[in-house]
């Protein structure tokens, strides 16, 4: 009985195989002229999307690296040596724009980006003692509002303007 079922499953999947490769083998592609294309037709494509980063980060004094993808998982793992790498985007987004111009020169996109998926290091825990600093740390408060270290930052900020 166990043989018969198998046998008839068989010829069932063998006739549902000839019938699709019947039906896709002669099938043929619908002209362009039949696609609607009506309901994009009001949708300009702009070509541009913003600019994301993945982190390269050392992993303590080997040569390895490990590549992360957001900044939780690098301020997670305590990684404080980090290179910015772009992985897609062509153009900044207003908040990457608003920190590059409040970084005044100071610091590029690339570099604001990895000094963001840091921390325990740099302008997160010094004091700022020059114009570049003040202005690199601005540059931050913009980029990365959400960092652990932010309200150091502020504070550093505040006291340099004063």
């Amino acid at each position: 009985m166990i043989t018969v079922r198998r046998a008839l499953a068989a010829g069932v999947l063998v006739a549902a195989g000839i019938g699709l490769v019947g039906c896709t083998s002669t099938a043929e592609s619908e002209p362009e002229e039949s696609v609607d294309s009506g309901a994009t037709s009001g949708v300009a494509a702009s070509g541009t999307a913003p600019i994301v980063f993945a982190f390269v980060c050392a992993v303590g004094s080997t040569d390895r690296t490990e590549t992360y993808t957001t900044y939780s998982a690098v301020w997670e793992d305590g990684r404080t040596d980090c290179e910015a790498d772009r992985i897609t985007g062509t153009e900044m987004s207003s908040q990457q724009r608003a920190a590059v111009e409040a970084a005044d020169g100071a610091a590029t996109l690339e570099e604001l980006a990895a000094t963001c998926a840091v921390r325990d290091t740099g302008p997160w825990v010094r004091t700022i003692g020059t114009a570049a600093e003040a202005h690199l740390a601005a540059g931050l408060v913009e980029y990365c509002p959400g960092h652990p270290e932010t309200d150091h930052l502020r504070d550093a900020v505040a006291a340099w303007r004063s």
